[in-house]
């Protein structure tokens, strides 16, 4: 496999930026528990092994039920979802997977029923956020789990 190079080092004043960026999401209206679901729905689609890994970790480490992270993959499907969790998903997977015609009416009411003007921009911006950082460690290859200790992820134990 061919090694890739490390854009942390490479460009670190964009990284730095980036990951203030990230950071400050934290603050944003939208609570944890959606956040850390979005994180995951949109790290799956776009087979981003390093932010798998990291947010699933994160998502234990805060009380997730391991059911419903097995789930995430079915969220339509499953009962295990809140309505506002299922309009979230939505809307992470029609950003995600941006179709040709952009994202639909439906799937905008749908946020929108479920979430005020600011909480709508502001998880559109953690979406902006994950797929950005999936596009980074999928081009890169970013390996699972080598900074759990530093984030302290190994608290999960799920190594």
């Amino acid at each position: 496999m061919t090694q890739r190079i490390n854009s942390q080092k490479q460009s670190p004043e964009l990284f730095g930026k980036f990951l203030e960026f990230s950071n400050s999401l934290g603050k944003s209206a939208i609570e944890p528990g959606i956040r850390h679901l979005v994180e995951i729905r949109a790290s799956q689609i776009n087979s981003c092994a390093f932010c798998l890994d990291m947010h699933i970790k994160q998502a234990t480490i805060h009380g997730e039920r391991p059911l419903r992270l097995h789930h995430l993959a079915i969220w339509r499907e499953s009962p295990l979802f809140t309505p506002r969790e299922r309009a979230a998903l939505d809307w992470t997977e029609a950003l995600t997977r941006l179709s040709p015609h952009g994202v639909s009416d439906e799937a905008y009411e749908q946020a929108r029923a479920q979430f005020t003007e600011k909480e709508l921009s502001d998880l559109t911006f953690q979406i902006m956020a994950i797929n950005a950082w999936n596009r980074l460690n999928v081009a890169f290859r970013g390996e699972p789990g080598v900074f759990d200790k530093a984030y302290g992820l190994d608290k999960a134990g799920l190594s």
